[in-house]
Order: C-alpha cells, then sequence, then structure tokens
C-alpha cells in the first residue's frame, strides 16, 4: 500500500517536491509572513473516520488528533490507522506561540515502515533543517510545518471573522520532510455538509498546487460554529488518489 496521500490531519500533507540544495538557500518564496491577528481554538481531542483509494485500492480507518497549548507553548498529535494494518502514520508539531501564531519548533513524522523524520525550526541560528535532506532555509518568521499549517489557518480564521471570505488568499511558507513550499489557502465560500454530528455550516477553503505541479491538493471545511475546528478535509492527487475524513467527535480539554 502506498503511503503518499495518507493525512496526518489536516496537518501532515506528503507532498512530493524537487528542489535543489542552491534554490533552497535563496529560499524562494520565503518572504516573512504578513502578522495577521489570530485567535487560537481552544484545546481539543478530535477523533475522524476516513474512506481513501489508494492505487486502486478502496481503504477505510481513523484518525486522531490532539490539540494543545498553555504558557505560550503548543503541541499537536496525531495519528492514523487503516483497517487490516493498524497505525500507519504518526506525526507531531510543538513549538511556541508568537507575533505570527504559531511558531514551530520540531515537526516529526513516522510512516509505516519507515524511519522517523525530523524538521528543526532552529530559533538561535533562524535556521531551518531536515534530517532527511541536507537542504536548509532561513527562518524569516511566520514559517509553519504541514501539521501546523491547517491550525495556524484556523486561527488566522477565527480572528478574521467576516473578513475570512470566498476569494480571499492566506499565505504561508510551510516545511515538510525534506525541503519547504509557499503554500496558499483559497476561501471557496459557505457550504453544508453532513457528518456524524449532524449537519453543519461550514466555510470551504483550498490548497491547491500551482499550475502543471503534482503536488497534492488539499481541501478544508472548517465549521465556524464550532470553534472552526476542520470538520473535513480531503487530499487528491493527479492520478486519481484521495483521502477523505470526516469528523466524528469532539472533546474540548
Amino acid at each position: 500500500m502506498t503511503m503518499r496521500a495518507i493525512p496526518i490531519m489536516m496537518a501532515t500533507l506528503l507532498l512530493a517536491s524537487a528542489s535543489l540544495s542552491s534554490a533552497a538557500q535563496s529560499n524562494p518564496g520565503n518572504e516573512a509572513a504578513i502578522k495577521h491577528a489570530y485567535k487560537l481554538p481552544p484545546p481539543a481531542e478530535l477523533q475522524y473516520s476516513i474512506k481513501a483509494r489508494q492505487s486502486g485500492l478502496s481503504l477505510s480507518g481513523s484518525a486522531s488528533v490532539k490539540w494543545q497549548y498553555a504558557d505560550q507553548k503548543y503541541s499537536i498529535q496525531t495519528e492514523t490507522r487503516a483497517m487490516l494494518v493498524g497505525k500507519i502514520l504518526d506525526a507531531s508539531s510543538q513549538g511556541a506561540i508568537d507575533d505570527y501564531g504559531l511558531a514551530p519548533d520540531k515537526f516529526v513524522e513516522k510512516r509505516f515502515g519507515k524511519p522517523a523524520t525530523t524538521t528543526s525550526f532552529e530559533r538561535d541560528s533562524k535556521t531551518l533543517r531536515f534530517t532527511a535532506s541536507g537542504e536548509t532555509y532561513n527562518l524569516k518568521g511566520g514559517e509553519q510545518d504541514r501539521t501546523s499549517a491547517s491550525w495556524q489557518l484556523i486561527s488566522i480564521a477565527r480572528a478574521a471573522g467576516d473578513n475570512f471570505k470566498a476569494g480571499t488568499e492566506w499565505k504561508m511558507f510551510v516545511a515538510g520532510r525534506r525541503d519547504a513550499d509557499p503554500w496558499t489557502f483559497k476561501v471557496i465560500g459557505p457550504a453544508t455538509i453532513k457528518t456524524p454530528m449532524g449537519e453543519l455550516a461550514v466555510i470551504h477553503v483550498s490548497k491547491a498546487p500551482p499550475p502543471d505541479s503534482k503536488d497534492q491538493q488539499l481541501e478544508l471545511w472548517l465549521a465556524p460554529g464550532m470553534e472552526w475546528y476542520p470538520v473535513r478535509l480531503k487530499f487528491s492527487d493527479a492520478d486519481g488518489d484521495f483521502v477523505d475524513q470526516v469528523l466524528e467527535s469532539v472533546k474540548k480539554n
């Protein structure tokens, strides 16, 4: 079973990229982020059901997310399981809360059958490093990892309120396992979706890959009436593979 499209919450996207070390050193697109107002959602544990198609196979499973913060520190722990296989992916993001919002220190990902990788945001030297590659980037402020990015977006949306509307775009520079890329989240608009928790009013957001890119697309449905938690996420590949996860329960801590 291929693992490249399995989600680790919202947050960890297994996007393929092939940037050169020299390009990474020049940090294309890695400008200091705009300091948007933000409002963190309450700490919570979220449980999701998953339906997917991978290499022609239909799969089902579950995912859990534990979102916490206190004393200007945050942590996100995620776990994904598939039936007949068991745990297939663990990911975590931890760090501080600063003027930009979430400021990761460490992003760790462990895939099924593969060693864990660590992405380090070294604040003292202002350098972003990866155990899975020799790439480095200068930290300029506002950078996220693939797990923290969705929660940073949620925090911005909660503060923006009515200004988080159709047609607006929200940009971030996001690090994965081996390198980092600029991301753009575009607000599609309001919608209503059915979930195990009932019918919910949501705001649909899409993170589309650049033109001609084979990177993965991410869609999120955020529920303003539920602290803007993501009640649905869908990860789609150019080859037709996808993972669709829907919220089953929320337990606020």
